[in-house]
């Protein structure tokens, strides 16, 4: 019989590539419970089962299984979102909720950095004309300077200021738009200028960055209305969730030359399905959610999740808790 706490996993992409990373870290502590396991034997597991570790876009806690779980004390986002899960429903039984609020900041606001500079430089399609057996001189589209241009940033949180940071490497005039304007302080320090009108702001953005939360205000927040007002030779990146932007009107605005461009890092769903058609529209780039980083950021996502749940599972303070 093994005396561990018991923690609820279900497979994800991200982990199995660091899996004997993790398991080093948490076998220490817990019995990992994987869900295809606890899904055959919820009756004799579910009582044992003292903390999940959950990941972005992962949808089955639910009610159903919060009823078999009587013993849950808390759950750990592998990440900062939280939008995948019913906080109302998780907090109505007790359970405590916790996330990782600014681990992965900087390898994020690096990804978008490296989209934007990819989609300016045609980087992808570049480098494909020259592996490809019969190269061509043919331009998908007309690559743009990144020097001098305007940015915009929706959402300034600690990713859309460290974004910001490394845009003034650029010369880049920064825009942004946020719920509520950042201190003078923080804005004198990125060189950014607070614009509390979205459409002014995309009316005269060369590039805009996303990187705003997803919630229920956000949700769909750039569609046709808000392509329509940007300019032609505007590109688009997505490192915040892809249901912040209104996937079927973003192919139009990408298919009519509304926008220049798209550069994302997440989309709605993940993966998209093959015959997505923003897989087949020469001027876009999807990364597949690469923004948390490489194995030394795994690392210490790993140690601070590990702390989180520990802390949760004995009663303790969380590190980072939205309902502690």
């Amino acid at each position: 019989m093994d005396n561990r706490p018991h923690l609820l996993l279900s497979p994800c992409p991200y982990l199995e590539l660091h899996l004997n990373t993790f398991l080093e870290k948490f076998q220490n502590h817990f019995y990992i419970v994987w869900l295809s396991e606890f899904i055959k034997n919820s009756k004799e597991l579910g009582e044992k089962i003292v903390a999940i570790l959950s990941f972005s876009q992962e949808t089955y806690i639910n009610k159903k299984i919060l009823d078999l779980l009587p013993n849950l004390k808390v759950i750990s986002v592998f990440g900062a979102g939280v939008d995948h899960l019913d906080l109302t429903l998780i907090q109505s039984y007790g359970v405590k909720i916790c996330n990782l609020p600014g681990i992965v900041t900087n390898p994020t606001a690096d990804m978008a950095m490296a989209l934007l500079l990819a989609s300016a430089r045609n980087i992808v399609s570049e480098v494909q004309q020259v592996k490809n057996s019969e190269p061509t001189n043919s331009v998908i589209t007309e690559p743009v300077e990144v020097t001098g241009s305007v940015m915009g940033i929706l959402g300034m949180g600690t990713i859309g200021l460290a974004v910001a940071k490394r845009a003034r490497g650029f010369d880049m005039t920064i825009l942004y738009h946020n719920r509520k304007r950042r201190p003078l302080e923080e804005e004198q320090e990125v060189g950014a200028t607070f614009c509390p009108y979205l459409l002014d702001m995309l009316a005269k953005v060369d590039f805009l960055v996303v990187c705003v939360d997803l919630n229920s205000s956000s949700t769909k927040m750039i569609a046709e209305q808000e392509f329509r007002a940007m300019k032609p030779s505007a590109t688009i990146v997505n490192i915040a969730r892809g249901l912040v932007i209104d996937q079927d009107a973003m192919v139009t605005a990408l298919s009519e030359g509304w926008i220049r461009a798209a550069a994302l890092d997440v989309t709605y769903p993940e993966p998209l399905p093959r015959d997505h058609p923003l897989l087949h529209l020469n001027n876009v780039i999807i990364t597949p959610h690469l923004g948390k980083g490489n194995t030394s950021t795994f690392k210490r996502i790993v140690d601070a999740a590990l702390e989180n749940i520990l802390a949760g599972v004995e009663d303790r303070p969380f590190p980072y808790s939205i309902n502690d």
